[in-house]
């Protein structure tokens, strides 16, 4: 018996090489000989030579990581804290003050980059990491909000209960029984706090200091002159780094399942 064609399966697959047939062309002209990427001349790998001697786009590479992993371990503390305070409180305008809460994501990034910019100026402080690391830390929070938020209503609230009858203070039932609970979500908001902050650069060219650059800015401000196939062979390599890391981490998961 022949299967029954689905016009569900010709929107999958159109779906799938949309977004996927970029990144593989991506990588295809990483290995492009030509500085030009309109055509593919033949196969060379001196486009990763070349990154492997780039200082400044090495260093711009390393200030984002940097950059991505303060702003979302600030984030992290002050969004869990504040999902899981906003959960026991019990007041009129808790509804306003969780909307409030998620305002950063959605203001348009060019007026949040202006009002950091105007805010930073104000108080006479120097542009540089700091202030792009209050300015991430800003947009970073909700994301993880809203995920631990979203987490802490699917949990059984008895469990802490039980905690608490039988002698735990209200620190200890948070790091031995909320926290466990809630660390997928965090984590989740986490990597995805990570993302936006290593992906933006409207904000960041606002607060940004003269000598600093991150990767997105510095990619940005190479658009001006031409983007070489080196930008390609460094979106190779933190493609390849970012799906070993899935792999791995579908690997332990599965691993984990199995034991339990």
């Amino acid at each position: 018996m022949k299967k029954k064609w689905k016009w569900s399966n010709l929107y999958l697959a159109i779906m799938i090489l949309l977004m996927y047939f970029p990144l593989v062309m991506v990588v295809i002209f990483s290995f492009n000989e030509s500085r030009l990427s309109a055509n593919f001349t033949g196969f060379s790998l001196k486009w990763y030579e070349t990154l492997a001697n780039d200082r400044d786009l090495k260093e711009a590479l390393f200030n984002s990581i940097l950059l991505g992993v303060l702003s979302c371990g600030i984030s992290a503390v002050i969004g869990t804290l504040g999902a899981v305070g906003m959960a026991r409180v019990k007041y009129k305008t808790k509804g306003m003050m969780e909307y409030l809460s998620t305002i950063p994501i959605m203001i348009p990034e060019i007026i949040l980059g202006m009002v950091f910019l105007v805010f930073f100026s104000m108080l006479n402080l120097p542009f540089g990491m700091t202030t792009l690391v209050i300015a991430h830390t800003t947009f970073c929070i909700p994301y993880i909000f809203m995920m631990v938020k979203a987490r802490l209503v699917g949990i059984d609230k008895s469990l802490e209960e039980a905690a608490r009858d039988l002698g735990a203070g209200p620190i200890r039932t948070f790091f031995d029984i909320t926290m466990p609970l809630i660390a997928p979500a965090v984590l989740s908001g986490s990597l995805l706090a990570f993302a936006m902050s290593f992906d933006d650069v409207v904000i960041s060219i606002f607060v940004n200091g003269p000598r600093l650059n991150t990767l997105p800015v510095k990619v940005y401000a190479q658009l001006k002159t031409g983007v070489t196939p080196e930008i390609n062979a460094l979106c190779t390599i933190i493609l390849v780094v970012i799906t070993a890391v899935l792999l791995l981490s579908s690997f332990l998961s599965k691993r984990a399942e199995k034991k339990y």
